[in-house]
């Protein structure tokens, strides 16, 4: 089991200039990995090649509320996922304050330096997950998020059939710079640069648009049905990664894998080809210093989201209204009956009625 073995020596990393403290270091993090590549040690350093100096993740993150999913003892013991930073923490560690749902709100991690990340990578956090904002302006996202998810019965290679054949083209045709990522495990992500001129609510709208356009031209490949027993053997498009408080593993980002894959940005061409296995904290920091950062160009043009609401009217012209929120929001204006459809009796009450029409 991880963590089980005698705690090793503390040792001080210079981060950028900052000293972080680096404990237990030789603690196994990843057992298939184990000592010769699965250690604690292992997961720092690829977080501090990846985000010193120039390097990506720290582009990915900074300034941005992050949440942490750590496994202090390993990937096979405890889950904590913290969205609170902890009241005891270095004076380089900022924070930022946002509101849930619930309208409760949190002092969570601002990002703003290499060692603020190699500190939670040190808490154990294998997985940072950011909120589509930036600090200060935390109520109107930078971001809009494609996630295909992948359901039983479809894999990887679905999700990438959709990216490249209907989710490129279509954000081609639109006029929008679309830049994707495997997320780590079976499924895909394509961000977008958008104007933060509007709310949480205004850009999920936007996404739900987008991704009802992408069902359509998916020929059944896809879906934006919320409920898993509509869902069948299609990709999931997960609109709700656009809600407040909803986040998505960071670029560069490592998972909870046996073999520690990441999160890891690809060209358009690169995806073709691409196994998400192939990513891992052993290879990215070559695949990196050998080809760059495909994401290098995200921040170069922020598009407005007039043309994507324009779609949402015709949408609700046509008779297609809001779509449920994830349970932890309350129930928003204008959002559907939020029930299981199996459960819902005024939908069987329905459906027997039209059945007795004939």
């Amino acid at each position: 089991m991880a963590g089980t073995a005698r705690r090793s020596p503390a040792e001080e990393l210079d981060v950028d200039g900052i000293a972080v403290r680096l404990s237990n270091p030789d603690k196994v993090y990843f057992p298939r990995l184990g000592a010769a590549g699965g250690t604690k040690r292992h997961l720092v350093e690829y977080y501090r090649t990846v985000a010193t100096g120039d390097a990506p993740l720290l582009t990915a993150l900074r300034d941005r509320p992050t949440h942490l999913q750590r496994f202090p003892d390993g990937i096979e013991g405890e889950e904590i996922y913290q969205k609170r930073v902890p009241a005891r923490h270095p004076d380089h560690v900022g924070t930022c304050e946002v509101t849930f749902p619930s309208g409760r709100k949190a002092d969570v991690l601002h990002v703003r330096s290499a060692a603020d990340i190699v500190w939670a990578a040190n808490l154990g956090t294998v997985t940072f997950h950011p909120w589509a904002v930036r600090c200060p302006d935390v109520d109107r996202p930078d971001e809009l998020r494609i996630d295909l998810d992948p359901q039983p019965g479809t894999d990887f290679g679905d999700a990438r059939a959709i990216a490249l054949e209907v989710v490129r083209p279509l954000l081609d045709e639109l006029g929008l710079a679309g830049f994707p990522k495997t997320s780590g495990g079976r499924g895909l992500h394509v961000y977008l640069r958008i104007v933060p001129d509007w709310d949480f609510v205004g850009v999920r709208r936007a996404g739900i648009a987008l991704m009802r356009e992408i069902e359509r031209r998916s020929g059944g490949r896809a879906t934006t049905a919320w409920w898993k027993e509509e869902r069948g053997e299609r990709i999931f498009l997960d609109y709700n990664q656009n809600a407040r408080d909803k986040t998505i593993a960071s670029a560069y980002s490592v998972r909870r894998t046996p073999t520690a894959t990441v999160s890891t940005p690809l060209t358009w061409d690169e995806l073709a080809d691409a196994e998400p296995d192939d990513f891992t904290i052993a290879t990215v920091p070559d695949l990196l210093a050998r080809r760059g950062d495909p994401m290098a160009g995200l921040d170069d043009t922020a598009h407005p989201l007039d043309v994507l609401l324009e779609m949402a009217e015709r949408d609700a012209a046509a008779g297609l209204g809001d779509l449920p929120y994830p349970p932890t929001h309350p129930k928003m204006p204008g959002e559907p009956k939020r029930v299981q459809p199996s459960r819902d009796t005024d939908r069987r009450d329905t459906d027997r009625k039209d059945a007795a029409r004939g």
